[in-house]
């Protein structure tokens, strides 16, 4: 069972969605089985089925589960094996990201309706603060139910929202009040509402530091609270101790960042069955530097170094990286480059996954850009950047390298669910 599964739903009148939003200017937005949800908007006669989406391959992993899926003990980071011993009778979808995408540009445009401090944590929920729309929009609850009012009416999904003084408090109110609830922690109740609840509910606690905690005796937020600083630095060490200190007494300085600067972008993909064929070893890394180089061109960023990743059938990690004499955005530069890396490792081994990942990132714009002697002065980056604007408008399974195509064809056939 996941973290947030083992948090408490909802059932308490003093965090209800009419106490005191006084000093609550932090919202924290989730959306619902977020990617199971789009599927369902799409697919109307699914709508109270047991949805999974993720990997169906005998390697894949749940994405996402539609609540009457996660009756039958579905949960998301679950190997789609199990979801399908748990629940036969779900319907299985791989991922549709362009979908996802579409729905959270959408959703993440209500929200900065309302305030531009926004900062997404990824597809499916962000926080806002929300202290400079009052005037606007009237107080934090208010806003948040027309944030939640907006995305029913106009994207067809629901979302929970926790309303709370810190960002840490909010995003555990947005969690017990799923789905599709909100729930108000006001800020002279934040310890009422931390310190009953399980101590791995605090960032930073995984599930060894939980266990480690527990023999402690520290089975609550509450325990960690009045436990002394110098048990704490024994169990967890002097950084983690001060950290885990001060969430537990409701104290989190941290503001909400509208501007999230990604450190890197890539792709990764796991073989249904181990590999070791080269033009299938070489088909994956490139339609991952296909995958990274678009990224990075919707991003208007460039990266200097090309990464990498082979995990081997032993779970052996091997990674090799090298540094571009300038920054690039370019697919068939990334995979030249990724693919010199794979092919000076020899690995001499069954793959079980590969990754391609582009780093030290700078804005596109303000990144000049060195011809090569004797380069023509138009090439592959324009090519790619028409392919882009193609895919933009008829999808990206209708454009691409030709070595990929094929598949792509394949996949249609076998999937007639995407056109």
């Amino acid at each position: 069972m996941g973290r947030s599964q083992s948090l408490p739903r909802g059932g308490d009148p003093r965090f209800g969605p009419d106490a005191d939003d006084t000093g609550c200017p932090i919202l924290h937005v989730d959306m619902d089985a977020f990617f199971a949800s789009v599927e369902v908007r799409h697919r109307p006669e699914l709508r109270g089925r047991p949805v999974v989406v993720g990997g169906i391959g005998p390697r894949g992993v749940v994405s996402s589960a539609s609540y009457p899926a996660r009756r039958y003990g579905v949960r998301s980071a679950m190997p789609t094996a199990r979801a399908r011993s748990l629940c036969p009778h779900a319907v299985f979808l791989p991922p549709d990201f362009p979908a996802y995408s579409a729905a959270s540009r959408a959703v993440m445009q209500i929200f900065r309706d309302v305030t531009p401090l926004v900062e997404p944590l990824s597809l499916d929920e962000a926080f806002l603060d929300v202290a400079g729309a009052r005037r606007l929009f009237g107080r934090p609850a208010e806003i948040a139910r027309l944030i939640r009012t907006r995305v029913a009416e106009e994207q067809g999904l629901t979302c929970s929202v926790g309303v709370a003084p810190t960002k840490f408090v909010a995003k555990l109110g947005s969690t017990r009040a799923k789905p599709d609830g909100m729930l108000v922690v006001p800020a002279n109740r934040v310890l009422d509402f931390l310190h009953p609840l399980p101590v791995d509910a605090l960032w930073g606690v995984g599930e060894r530091s939980a266990a480690t905690l527990r023999r402690l005796g520290l089975a609550t937020i509450g325990d960690l609270a009045e436990a002394p600083t110098g048990m704490l630095r024994r169990a967890v060490g002097e950084a983690a101790a001060s950290h885990l200190h001060e969430l537990a007494h409701g104290r989190d300085p941290r503001g909400v960042s509208p501007e999230q600067v990604e450190k890197s972008i890539g792709a990764e993909t796991t073989f249904d069955t181990d590999v070791d064929d080269p033009r299938q070893i070489r088909r994956a890394l490139l339609a991952l530097a296909e995958k990274a180089g678009s990224r990075l061109r919707r991003a208007g960023q460039v990266g200097r170094t090309v990464s990498l990743k082979v995990r081997l059938a032993d779970f052996t990690l091997v990674s090799r990286s090298r540094t571009l004499g300038t920054p690039t955005d370019v697919t068939r530069e990334i995979f030249d480059t990724v693919w010199a890396l794979y092919a000076a490792l020899e690995p001499g081994q069954l793959i079980r996954l590969v990754g391609v990942r582009v780093e030290g990132l700078s804005a596109a714009e303000t990144t000049p850009r060195q011809l090569a002697l004797g380069a023509p002065e138009h090439g592959w980056r324009e090519a790619e950047a028409a392919a882009d604007a193609a895919a933009a408008r008829f999808g990206r399974s209708v454009i691409g390298p030709a070595s990929l195509l094929e598949g792509r064809d394949q996949r249609r056939r076998e999937n007639p669910r995407h056109p």
